[in-house]
């Protein structure tokens, strides 16, 4: 790699003040997932709908529903990550909505939601980092196409203890209790037309994390327009019919209980992600599962994704201190797109966008090594170079 160019965001009070204009994400397109991971473009064929596990008030403990959210972890259908799926399913489905609507999709840079995610919220990163690869093509109509380095990732990943610690399980079984508490959360069908056997057994379902609904919405941060796909796990209700409208979305999210001041401090940390991600697709509404240390769900919150950054301030307040700020995560980001845009504008080159957490520093280098049509699919270049 050479060509180093460095992106400086130290000190982050530069940060601080000032509005970046946002976007509302607005749904254009989707597609599913079965669950044999093939590809349904414009499908919502594995779209979930939102049914709590536990049927009184939100945040109300109740021990006569004792779900542990290990059940069923020896028969786990498993996605096998290590394939790396680059931005395939997302141009696929783009093609598929333009060569359906006759209408092309406008946008600066196009990505996954977890890499925008993994940009927003990095002046607060203090453990993972990222890298990224990013291409630019001319014949798509001078998009940039921005998708995580795979061989980095699966590094990092093979790099972490696999053994549980004395008394834990394992770090496999505990990345599993967030797929339980989505199974246990979820319905197939909407909720008055499901059996009430289907809703009282769900605890016993096999788990199958290859099954999907992603979302692809147009939005944009600043002057960067985006068209980010991500995964969202459940409606509440149903989707709305009048495209122009929100989508009450549901994110589900699985957290130890808060039993002491190191178990706020991971959660309030926590919640800057939760917010992040949600954001990005304009999902309104989290659902928390609190869960024991071995993996008991004891009880449900639902949270406003609009209130998540005043809820974290409030427990940094308890404790006279600052805590992030989803503001500044927004103004950095807007200054991190445009230096995208300004320097990634090469047809036929791939860069490596790289950040190391605490560093202050991201940098942007060639990377030789990859080849642009690994990341910009062929078929897709050619449907945009044809399009009318």
């Amino acid at each position: 790699m050479s060509n180093e160019i460095t992106f400086r965001y130290l000190p982050l009070s530069r940060y601080e003040s000032g509005k970046t204009t946002i976007r509302r994400p607005r749904e254009i397109t989707y597609f599913s997932y079965d669950d044999q991971r093939k590809l349904l473009p414009l499908s919502e064929a594995s779209l979930k709908y939102y049914c709590p596990p536990f049927f009184g008030a939100h945040g109300e403990q109740d021990h006569n529903y004792p779900h542990h959210l290990s059940e069923g972890f020896q028969s786990f259908q498993k996605h096998d990550d290590t394939i790396d799926e680059h931005l395939d399913a997302l141009l696929d489905t783009l093609q598929a909505h333009e060569e359906q609507t006759s209408q092309k999709v406008e946008a600066d840079v196009l990505t996954w939601r977890g890499m925008m995610t993994k940009i927003l919220i990095a002046p607060y990163d203090r453990f993972d980092g990222f890298e990224m690869n990013a291409t630019f093509s001319k014949t798509a109509d001078t998009l940039s196409f921005l998708e995580e380095h795979h061989a980095a990732k699966r590094q990092n990943e093979q790099a972490r203890p696999q053994r549980p610690r004395p008394g834990q399980p394992s770090p496999a079984e505990m990345q599993y209790w967030g797929y339980k508490f989505e199974a246990l959360s979820t319905l197939a069908q909407r909720r008055v037309e499901a059996p009430r056997e289907v809703i009282e057994n769900r605890s016993k379902q096999i788990v199958n994390n290859s099954e999907q609904y992603c979302s692809i919405v147009q939005t944009g941060i600043g002057d960067t327009n985006l068209v980010i796909a991500g995964e969202v796990d459940a409606v509440l209700g149903e989707k709305p019919e009048d495209t122009s409208e929100a989508i009450p979305w549901v994110e589900l999210k699985t957290t130890k209980e808060i039993e002491n001041q190191k178990d706020a401090d991971k959660y309030e940390d926590k919640l800057l992600k939760f917010w992040a991600q949600s954001f990005l697709l304009g999902v309104p509404h989290v659902v928390v599962g609190f869960r024991s240390m071995d993996g008991r769900l004891l009880r449900i919150e639902q949270i406003d994704t609009h209130r998540i950054p005043t809820i974290a301030k409030q427990m940094a307040a308890r404790e006279n201190r600052r805590t992030w700020d989803g503001n500044l995560c927004v103004n950095f980001a807007a200054d991190l797109l445009g230096f995208l845009k300004k320097h990634v504008n090469q047809p036929g080159v791939v860069w490596r966008l790289a950040h190391r957490s605490r560093s202050g520093v991201v940098t942007l280098s060639v990377d030789n090594t990859i080849a642009p049509s690994s990341i910009l699919k062929a078929s897709f270049s050619a449907h945009r170079e044809n399009f009318a």
